[in-house]
């Protein structure tokens, strides 16, 4: 076998690979990381990753990766600071962008055994305060989120996710995500089971069986298969905040239908229920180690039907 003498003194040159040629690698480098998304997961994650290579050929162009130096990546950060400056976008945003082409460089660099000493430290704006999104107040979900035909124009998907979310404090990908043997209502506790089947969990802390009780039950006798138009479709949020918008059900420009999952957890602060207990309903991770099985399912429907709606 002929071995080329360059390579064995160590001076064959690595081939050039480019920025965009880099993401076309990198998709094939990156299957253990969408391994279980659902097609809406992997529509959003794959267009974040196109969207942050764009923009860095928009602002320095398609140049091989052992050609990037710190000046190119100082005037990407420059070219979003402008925008940060001048659009009214979020440092958060910039940080998302800059720090999802950072991830595909470093997983070509790693996997392709490039070995280069890639510049893209210290790039991340600082993002002082952020907002918080606000819970809807008991009064304002009682008084016209379940006033008497208040949802009837809604679809009638939409509106059991959002009866579902009401008194689960599920986030609405979750409720979205439920598969038909995921739903229990002919259990001696009516529930639900958060399971990464079908797409990925935000966490792992996510897994958990949420009991129904008052609306929430209501809203999933009437689809005990799930909510199929929802599956796998990145509408949901879009759907109910529009209605809600125009419709006058929402208590503010600064609300969104999210609220209701903060508006859950203050209703479980409110009522003096264990940190434990509310992080496993909320699929939040504890401070401290978690010990035992937790509250069961009956103890846990206790709880909620003295929060619920």
């Amino acid at each position: 076998m002929r071995v080329d003498a360059s390579a064995m003194l160590g001076l064959a040159k690595t081939p050039q690979i480019s920025i965009a040629k880099a993401l076309e690698i990198y998709w094939g480098l990156a299957e253990e990381r969408v391994h279980g998304k659902d097609p809406n997961q992997m529509r959003i994650w794959r267009n974040q990753r196109k969207r942050a290579v764009a923009n860095f050929l928009e602002v320095i162009g398609d140049l091989a990766i052992d050609q990037i130096d710190r000046d190119n990546m100082l005037d990407f950060r420059q070219w979003w600071w402008e925008r940060i400056r001048d659009e009214g976008l979020t440092a958060n945003s910039a940080n998302k962008d800059i720090s999802t082409l950072v991830s595909i460089l470093r997983t070509v660099n790693e996997m392709k055994r490039l070995k280069l000493d890639l510049p893209v430290e210290r790039l991340a704006f600082s993002e002082g305060e952020q907002n918080t999104r606000l819970p809807l107040s008991d009064e304002w979900i009682l008084d016209h989120i379940l006033r008497q035909g208040a949802l009837n124009g809604m679809n009638d998907q939409a509106r059991g996710i959002l009866l579902v979310m009401i008194n689960t404090g599920c986030r609405p990908a979750e409720i979205a995500g439920l598969l038909p043997q995921h739903i229990h209502l002919d259990h001696d506790v009516p529930h639900i089971s958060i399971e990464p089947e079908g797409r990925q969990l935000k966490t792992p802390h996510s897994r958990r069986k949420l009991p129904l009780v008052g609306v929430s039950l209501k809203g999933m006798k009437g689809h005990p298969e799930g909510f199929p138009r929802y599956r796998a479709n990145g509408s949901l949020s879009a759907t109910i905040n529009k209605f809600m918008q125009e419709n006058g059900l929402m208590q503010s420009n600064d609300h969104s239908m999210y609220g209701l999952r903060h508006s859950f957890e203050d209703r479980l602060l409110a009522a003096g229920v264990d940190e434990r207990i509310r992080a496993d309903l909320m699929g939040h991770k504890l401070k401290r180690e978690r010990y035992g099985a937790g509250a069961s399912l009956e103890m846990s429907a206790g709880i909620l039907q003295s929060v619920a709606f």
